[in-house]
């Protein structure tokens, strides 16, 4: 009898302090999205008639085929290398056919030249296409990309990291698993043995990602392989599913991304892609790391609990 008094004793206790540290993960790393100021419902682009332009709504109708959204902070050495590549891929597309698109960087509160670095690729290349956001304070990668996809126009939204780590003519293999329902194609860095692609990691980051991954699979998000690959493709109905319901505006972002899908049974479907590791990550390894477990638990206990609601779709 004592010794069961004890377990139960033990067992009280640690549902108190399971659910004390829970309240407090849930109360102190909840992400608060702020507002948008004024001046970012605007973008800046070379056209100097219309040198400032008004932002699209993703709840308007799809003008162009393609939407590029770029999250970009003190990226003005890394981003060139990117636009270059979607220069070169818009004019392959172009020349077997007609191709409208929209390149929209997300200067996320930049301390360098990324925004005149981007609108002077623009100029050199007379690309009417690109337009940048100017964040006034930074909000964080997922923040950056919540903000450019709601602002989307496109039939189909792309968002991509600044370092062009992927290659960006990979897209044709996402675009091909669209169809007209909700659907997510996100590129993979897993599948590379199955497909011939190439990926080139040290072995520090690959094992961070499987360390990661796990994690991710004990909290719930199962079936994917590589949740963080920034390199995503959304159709315009999913995109309207999943952005206006999102809250976390840093790193840990394509995990709720994933389960926002998989709670409205959103396809996704993994794409294999090549990628190579490219120098200057602002991610510190050790406090990011342990900065994006504790958001990911945040993330998980507020949609269990209830205390995040799942908006339904306007359309």
């Amino acid at each position: 009898m004592a010794t069961l008094s004890l377990f139960l004793t033990l067992l009280a206790g640690g549902i108190a302090a399971l659910s004390l540290c829970s309240a407090l993960v849930v109360h102190f790393k909840s992400p608060k999205p702020r507002p948008r100021d004024d001046s970012e419902n605007y973008s800046l682009c070379i056209d100097e008639k219309h040198e400032r332009q008004r932002l699209g709504s993703l709840w308007d109708e799809a003008r162009v085929d393609l939407s590029i959204i770029v999250p970009a902070y003190n990226e003005e050495e890394r981003l060139p290398v990117l636009l270059n590549d979607i220069r070169e891929y818009v004019a392959q597309r172009r020349e077997s056919g007609s191709f409208s698109y929209e390149l929209i960087i997300m200067d996320d509160g930049s301390k360098d030249r990324t925004s005149e670095v981007a609108l002077e690729f623009a100029r050199i290349h007379g690309i009417c296409e690109l337009r940048v956001v100017k964040h006034v304070v930074n909000r964080g990668k997922g923040g950056a990309v919540t903000q450019g996809v709601l602002s989307a126009t496109g039939r189909h939204i792309l968002f991509c990291d600044a370092d062009g780590a992927t290659r960006f003519s990979d897209i044709d293999a996402l675009l091909a698993k669209m169809n007209d329902g909700p659907v997510i194609a996100i590129g993979s860095r897993n599948n590379q043995a199955l497909s011939g692609t190439v990926v080139e990691r040290s072995h520090l980051r690959a094992f961070l990602q499987w360390g990661f991954h796990t994690y991710v699979t004990l909290l719930g998000v199962r079936g994917v392989r590589d949740t963080q690959c920034g390199f995503k493709l959304f159709s315009r109905r999913a995109a309207r599913l999943v952005f206006p319901n999102m809250h976390v505006e840093r790193f840990i972002f394509d995990i709720e991304v994933l389960l926002l899908a998989r709670y409205q049974d959103i396809a996704v479907v993994e794409v294999p892609v090549n990628w190579h590791e490219v120098a200057g990550s602002k991610m510190s390894i050790v406090r990011d790391s342990i900065q994006m477990a504790l958001d990911l638990l945040a993330v998980r206990l507020n949609y269990m609990l209830g205390n995040w609601i799942i908006a339904e779709c306007k359309d």
